[in-house]
C-alpha cells in the first residue's frame, strides 16, 4: 500500500531554511522564515509567558482533557482581544491546533455550510492557504491584490475580482500585516470591501496571525473588529504563535459570529464536531498562558510592553532599511518598505535578482522577494541595502 504513495511537493520556505543551516559563510542571513529574532537572532520567550507558565506548573493538578472546544477562559480571553466588545449572542468559538488549524477548521465548516462554494484569497497570499485549499479539493480564485510597481494595494483590481464572488462564497482577507507583501487596506478601503461583501452575501474569513506587529494591538485589530460589527456573519482565524511567541505551542482559535442565536448554537456545534474528528481536544498549554496572561492586569501590561518593544524594534528596521536604500539608489523609491507593516515586505524582485542576493551576499529570502524584517539587526541592514542595489532591484 505505502509504495502506492506519490512524492509530495517540498515546502519552499523549509527548503531553504536547509539550504541556510548548510551554507557555511560567515554573516549569513535568515529573511525566510516567519519567526521574530531579537538583535541577537534569538527568538525569545516573553518575561510574561515565563511568569504564567510557572504559575500554572505551581498550580496544576491534572492533566486530564479540557473541552472540545477548549477552555472558556481562553476563548473569552481572544475573543475580547481581538473583538473587544464581544457580540456573545452571535459568537461561537473553538481553540485550534495554531491558527494554520483555524483556517483549516475555518475551511472545513465553510465546506459543510455550502458544499459548492467558492474561496476567494489574494493574489499573492500566504502559500499555505493555497496549499490547504488545493488538499481539500476546494475551487478557489485569487483575487489582484498586490501592485508590482507601486509596491502597494492595487485596490482597483481588487474590488473588480472580489465583485465576483456570490453569496455562500468565502472571501479571505488579512486583517493585518498582508503576509507575504507588507501592504494594508486602510480604513476607507476597508469599508468598500465590507460594502461589497455585504451586497453579494459572500463571507469573509479573516486570517489574523500577526495582531500587535503592525501598528499596535487594538489598532491591528480595527478592520476584524469592523467587519465584525457591519456584516451578519463572519469567520475569524487568529493566532497567538507571533504575538506571544509562543510557535512551538500551536496557540489558536476559530471564532465564528451568526446573525442569530440560533445559527450561533448550529455553527458551535458544528466547529465541536470538527475539532472531534480532527484531532478531537485542542492542545491546553499554550491556551492556558495565553489566558493566565490576558486575565491578570499586571501579566497583561508587561506583555503588551514587551510585544510593543517587538512592534517599535521592527518599525525601526523598516525605516532603517528604507533610509539606507534611499541613499544608495538617490531616490524614494524604496520608501514602501518604511510604509508597510508587520513582519514582512516584498520587494518586488524576480527570482533571479533574489538569487543574486543569496549568492553574493548570502542572503535567503523567499524566491518571490518576500522579505523578514525581523531577521534583520542594525549591523544586517546595510548589507541587505547594498546587495539589494548591486542586485539591480
Amino acid at each position: 500500500m505505502l509504495s502506492n504513495l506519490k512524492p509530495q511537493a517540498p515546502d519552499k520556505i523549509l527548503m531553504l531554511m536547509e539550504e541556510f543551516r548548510a551554507d557555511t559563510r560567515q554573516g549569513k542571513v535568515d529573511l525566510g522564515v516567519g519567526v521574530y529574532k531579537d538583535p541577537q537572532g534569538v527568538t525569545p520567550v516573553m518575561r510574561a509567558v515565563k511568569a504564567a507558565e510557572q504559575r500554572i506548573w505551581e498550580a496544576q493538578t491534572t492533566k486530564a482533557y479540557t473541552g472540545l472546544a477548549g477552555t472558556p477562559e481562553y476563548r473569552n480571553a481572544m475573543a475580547r482581544m481581538v473583538l473587544k466588545d464581544v457580540p456573545a449572542d452571535r459568537l461561537a468559538s473553538v481553540a485550534t491546533v495554531g491558527g494554520t488549524g483555524a483556517i483549516r477548521q475555518a475551511l472545513e465548516l465553510a465546506r459543510m455550510a455550502n458544499p459548492d462554494l467558492t474561496v476567494h484569497v489574494s493574489d499573492p497570499t500566504w502559500p499555505n492557504h493555497l496549499s490547504i485549499m488545493k488538499f481539500m479539493g476546494l475551487p478557489f480564485v485569487q483575487y489582484r491584490y498586490f501592485d508590482n510597481d507601486t509596491r502597494g494595494v492595487d485596490f482597483d483590481g481588487m474590488k473588480a475580482d472580489i465583485a465576483k464572488a456570490t453569496k455562500g462564497d468565502i472571501v479571505l482577507l488579512h486583517g493585518c500585516c498582508h503576509n507575504p507583501t507588507g501592504a494594508n487596506l486602510t480604513t476607507d478601503q476597508w469599508r468598500e470591501v465590507i460594502a461589497m461583501l455585504e451586497k453579494s452575501g459572500a463571507v469573509p474569513l479573516i486570517d489574523l496571525a500577526y495582531q500587535g506587529f503592525g501598528d499596535g494591538l487594538d489598532a491591528d485589530a480595527e478592520a476584524t473588529r469592523l467587519v465584525a460589527a457591519s456584516l451578519p456573519e463572519v469567520l475569524i482565524a487568529a493566532s497567538c504563535s507571533k504575538n506571544f511567541g509562543i510557535y512551538r505551542e500551536r496557540t489558536g482559535i476559530l471564532m465564528t459570529l451568526a446573525e442569530n442565536t440560533g445559527a450561533r448554537d448550529m455553527a458551535q456545534g458544528s466547529m465541536t464536531f470538527l475539532n472531534r474528528q480532527t484531532y478531537s481536544f485542542p492542545p491546553d498549554h499554550g491556551a492556558r498562558i495565553v489566558s493566565t496572561i490576558l486575565d491578570d492586569d499586571a501579566l497583561r501590561a508587561d506583555w503588551q510592553s514587551e510585544l510593543e518593544d517587538v512592534r517599535n524594534t521592527m518599525l525601526g528596521l523598516r525605516d532603517q532599511l528604507a533610509s539606507e536604500l534611499r541613499d544608495l539608489s538617490g531616490s524614494d523609491r524604496f520608501d514602501f518598505v518604511a510604509r508597510h507593516r508587520g513582519m514582512f515586505s516584498r520587494l518586488g524582485a524576480t527570482p533571479e535578482q533574489v538569487q543574486k542576493v543569496k549568492d553574493d551576499s548570502a542572503i535567503y529570502m523567499v524566491g518571490d522577494s518576500r522579505l523578514n524584517i525581523a531577521g534583520l539587526n542594525r549591523d544586517s541592514v546595510p548589507v541587505l541595502a547594498r546587495a539589494i542595489i548591486d542586485a539591480g532591484i
